[in-house]
């Protein structure tokens, strides 16, 4: 099959995988008629606003701006956020957060866990926030239909979100889903809160502890890496199989930028994609030193804002570099970089992609024998994300302090 051809197929199987099937239509009306169900008794005023965000680390990173545009406009509400227990660590960072409340979203475990009885856990999760008492909620991921049923069953009186099938419903205050980045779908549901916009210049930031960076200076001391010596950070791993580059251009990347900048490079990685950062050094000339699932989330970001540029596909790891300052080149195949390219001055971060006509599908999950069709990442070619490194090679760290400054 010529390439044109399979991106005319991809494009015909993507386009029935987002169609509604028979299931999430007979679901869909089940939720319209539970929605016109009484509300359930309201419990007095409490100034407590419940964030509802079911995914992993960088959607709920590029949450942050949003809740501390309303914890700014509306300081009197306490902020609590429902989240998976893989957020719990990342939410500790940020005052503007009081309590952090974690839940195994079912569909969104990772590693083979998809939950439980979706029905019965969100009416027992609706018992426990009913008992804390909320006056709003905020449905945060657009397509979230889970979250805005609990939201409506806990007695929220008050409830956010965006207007998509299976979640318009249950809302009582909602908004036309745009195709913007992700910061500012959220910043727009935030400013029903605070009635005003947040502007333009919104930082994406992530707090940085001191025993986090003095961590990283003792790994760093310990692989003979100076603290003047630049250092480039690649982390190839993600969360899909079909956003993953070829380890052997990331090794050729790796030497590339290692020798045109004299730069130390480290390769980060989950514990799970030891496998992944393994195969990229054995395949380098010039070495590197290595951090798979030996450091916690701070330790992670202490690293990245040491590093004169993070490259890796689309991952949460790219929103932590932005976040602290870090110029970003990142992959992107069946993704929408409009949505979810790293935040921050454009100049700092770059966006890879290939040119086949299927990209984005927004399907990031496909069979194992079918990820050989689904070539979008394997595509982009080393050249590429050599260009888009020296692009951003040349601007500096919002952090960094290496060679020739003060």
């Amino acid at each position: 099959m010529d390439r044109e051809a399979l991106a005319r197929r991809n494009q015909r199987l993507a386009e029935e995988r987002h169609k509604p099937s028979a299931k999430q239509r007979l679901r869909n009306g089940a939720l319209r008629l539970i929605a016109k169900a009484p509300n359930a008794p309201q419990r007095a005023k409490s100034n407590r606003l419940l964030i509802i965000r079911p995914d992993h680390l960088g959607d709920m990173l590029l949450t942050t701006p949003a809740i501390q545009a309303i914890k700014r406009g509306r300081p009197e509400l306490s902020i609590h956020v429902l989240c998976g227990p893989w957020c719990a660590e990342l939410l500790a960072n940020y005052e503007e957060v009081d309590r952090a409340l974690t839940l195994p979203f079912p569909g969104f475990g990772r590693g083979g866990s998809r939950g439980g009885n979706s029905w019965l856990l969100a009416l027992q999760s609706a018992g426990k926030l009913r008992r804390i008492g909320y006056d709003s909620a905020i449905i945060m991921r657009p397509d979230h239909w889970w979250g805005a049923l609990v939201a409506k069953l806990a007695g929220i009186s008050q409830r956010i979100g965006y207007d998509q099938p299976g979640v318009a419903p249950f809302l009582t205050d909602s908004r036309r889903l745009e195709h913007q980045h992700v910061v500012e779908q959220n910043l727009r549901l935030a400013e029903v809160l605070t009635g005003k916009k947040s502007g333009d210049l919104i930082r994406l930031e992530y707090p940085l502890q001191d025993e986090d960076v003095d961590y990283i200076d003792q790994r760093l001391a310990a692989w003979e890496i100076a603290g003047d010596k630049p250092l480039i950070c690649i982390h190839a791993g993600s969360g899909a199989a079909s956003k993953l580059w070829t380890c052997e251009k990331w090794a050729t990347v790796a030497d590339t930028v290692a020798r045109e900048y004299e730069a130390a490079i480290v390769l980060t990685g989950a514990s799970g994609e030891a496998g992944i950062v393994n195969d990229i050094a054995v395949r380098m000339k010039s070495g590197a030193g290595i951090i798979a699932g030996a450091t916690s989330l701070g330790q992670l970001a202490a690293l990245y804002r040491r590093s004169l540029a993070v490259l890796g596909p689309d991952s949460g790891a790219m929103h932590i570099a932005a976040a602290v300052g870090a110029p970003t080149v990142t992959l992107f195949g069946p993704a929408d970089p409009i949505e979810f390219a790293p935040w921050g001055d454009r100049g700092r971060h770059a966006v890879v992609t290939s040119d086949i006509g299927c990209r984005p599908c927004r399907i990031l999950e496909w069979r194992d024998d079918e990820l050989e069709n689904h070539p979008c990442v394997r595509e982009i070619m080393v050249e590429q994300a050599l260009d888009a490194a020296r692009g951003v090679l040349g601007q500096k760290s919002t952090h960094y302090q290496g060679i020739g400054e003060g």
